[in-house]
């Protein structure tokens, strides 16, 4: 199953009014599009498809264009040139500049795209996307996939809000290297940061239910997104989100064994819902919240919380 086809599957289960979804359907001829909003600051729109026919008519955005194929390839014109994207490259076409789009198979293509509002990357970077908008990248194109992934699962905006940040320091030393030594800063360099790193725990610490936005806590702390998460992963060894998840199942834990059930457990743990609990209760536990609940202690001894 194709990513695009699990979009429109998750859509169907969680409802569309949940998921933000503003358009899906067939578009004929075996062709297909799934669009939502999701509740990511910086994203504007998630849009997958599958086009066979279809062919683009020139037309520009007001945003970035973030663009990953899946299968097939695609051809594009953009300020008056040609240019393609395979499944192992990268496509960001910038706002106001305009494009055209079509199938480079007779098979056509599926692909994945992320409309980042203006202030993602910045309006003085558009020159560099212009001559450059094809980029070879493996490692970017594994996180762009990621973030699709991540933007498709309740209960992840963290981690979908760290994604993205990374996504977008990465996509600026890219256009850095193109422009001019002045644009050279567009990401912040990585570096060691411990007092950053312990900050950004103590926040993360004190709102293990309720949470925090990353863009809200960089702002706290005076630092720019990508170096919060850099600074944090270097000094603890883990990210941002993937911290306050173990924390979170760590006060699932203590609250199971306190006798609440796993669907209370889920809000007061600060999960998405029971199914966000469960998943990520798993894979740190290898079982259940009900079954963690009814374990009994060797012996007959008394467990205590842990």
């Amino acid at each position: 199953m194709y990513v695009s086809d699990v979009a429109e599957a998750h859509v169907a289960e969680t409802g569309r009014a949940e998921a933000g979804i503003a358009e899906a359907g067939r578009a004929g001829d075996g062709q297909s599009v799934a669009a939502w909003r999701p509740a990511v600051a910086g994203v504007r729109e998630v849009f997958h498809a599958r086009f066979v026919s279809h062919v683009y008519p020139p037309h520009t955005h007001d945003s970035w264009t973030l663009l990953i194929v899946d299968t097939g390839a695609v051809r594009y014109g953009l300020d008056r040139r040609e240019h393609g994207t395979l499944r192992s490259q990268v496509s960001l076409l910038p706002p106001d500049v305009p494009h055209d789009g079509r199938s480079a198979t007779p098979g056509g293509f599926r692909k994945r795209v992320l409309y980042l509002d203006r202030h993602v990357l910045g309006d003085e970077l558009i020159g560099p996307a212009v001559d450059t908008p094809t980029l070879a990248d493996p490692a970017l194109r594994r996180r762009i996939a990621r973030l699709h992934g991540l933007l498709l699962t309740p209960g992840e905006d963290l981690a979908a809000q760290s994604g993205l940040a990374l996504v977008g320091g990465r996509l600026r030393t890219h256009l850095a290297r193109r422009g001019s030594p002045a644009r050279r800063d567009a990401s912040p360099p990585p570096r060691r940061d411990p007092s950053v790193a312990h900050a950004l725990r103590d926040l993360l610490d004190s709102r293990v239910t309720e949470g925090i936005p990353l863009a809200a806590a960089a702002e706290l702390l005076g630092v720019h997104p990508t170096h919060l998460i850099r600074a944090f992963h270097q000094e603890f060894g883990l990210p941002p989100h993937r911290y306050l998840t173990g924390r979170r199942v760590d006060l699932a834990r203590r609250l199971l064994l306190a006798g609440h059930r796993p669907a209370e457990v889920a809000a007061l743990a600060g999960f998405y819902d029971q199914a966000h609990l469960t998943r990520h209760f798993h894979r740190m536990l290898a079982t259940s919240p009900a079954r963690y609940a009814k374990v009994v202690p060797p012996h007959g001894t008394l467990r205590s919380p842990r």
